[in-house]
């Protein structure tokens, strides 16, 4: 079965409720498994559980099948995405526009190509759909 990884603030903001809302209609979509993942910065001090994060979810689009929900602590949120990513051998991430700006700029500072789409490919063969922040 395939995976589609979507980030997600918690709690659940405008944009994270719509960018879920795309990875759920992708995974339903291509018959694959959703993990949604919310990442705790250490320097935050702030504890969001996996009971908080699929809580959330559940609220706004009811239970969801083959669903798992992942919260990982780190330093940086883009390298906390990347390795879940790696980790679970996803086969496409979605993330919003504001996400993927964030993730271009670790890009430029860690190799030559800003090209996210290219560089998940390149080293962990995944598929990045961006999703546009709805607008009011």
């Amino acid at each position: 079965m395939s995976l589609v990884v979507v980030p997600v603030r918690y709690p659940l903001t405008k944009h994270s409720k719509r960018t879920l809302e795309r990875a759920i209609e992708i995974a339903r979509e291509r018959e694959a498994a959703l993990t949604v993942l919310h990442v705790d910065l250490y320097q935050n001090g702030r504890k969001v559980t996996r009971v908080d994060l699929k809580t959330a979810t559940e609220k706004a689009f009811g239970r969801l099948e083959n669903a798992r929900y992942v919260v990982r602590t780190g330093f940086l949120v883009e390298e906390s995405i990347l390795d879940e990513v790696a980790a679970e051998g996803a086969d496409a991430v979605v993330i919003g526009t504001q996400q993927a700006s964030r993730l271009r700029r670790i890009f430029r500072r860690f190799t030559d190509n800003p090209n996210i789409d290219q560089y998940l490919r390149t080293h962990l063969d995944c598929e990045v759909i961006t999703v546009e922040s709805a607008h009011a």
